[in-house]
């Protein structure tokens, strides 16, 4: 993938999960309800999206560093080993820091 294609590819979807995080902290915002049962669906509703804005920040982290290694050339090589990172795993996740052998390492419990 050529790295202007990339960098467009990331940048939109850094400004999609922006949108995102800003929808989320809106809701927030909002005043709860005055009724009991509506504050206690509200809350509910609010630990949901607690979780998909953790979700939405830990990716625009993420896409933030991928941008940084393409602009320092390091795009594409593993952050572990140093290897090439399979162009179908880029492809799939951009911003991925790792190889498939490192990310499923770190996956692994008791795993450094």
């Amino acid at each position: 993938m050529r790295s202007a294609n990339l960098e467009r590819r990331l940048l939109a979807e850094r400004a999609r999960l922006s949108r995102q995080v800003t929808r989320i902290e809106a809701d927030f915002a909002a005043p709860m309800e005055d009724d009991l049962a509506e504050q206690a669906i509200e809350r509910a509703d609010d630990e949901a999206l607690e979780g998909e804005e953790r979700v939405a920040v830990a990716r625009l982290r993420a896409i933030d560093a991928a941008l940084a290694r393409l602009h320092a050339g390091t795009y594409g090589i593993c952050v572990e080993c140093g290897a090439p990172i399979s162009e179908k795993r880029l492809a799939a996740i951009p911003e991925a820091p790792r190889c498939a052998r490192c990310a499923g390492a770190a996956a692994q419990p008791g795993t450094p």
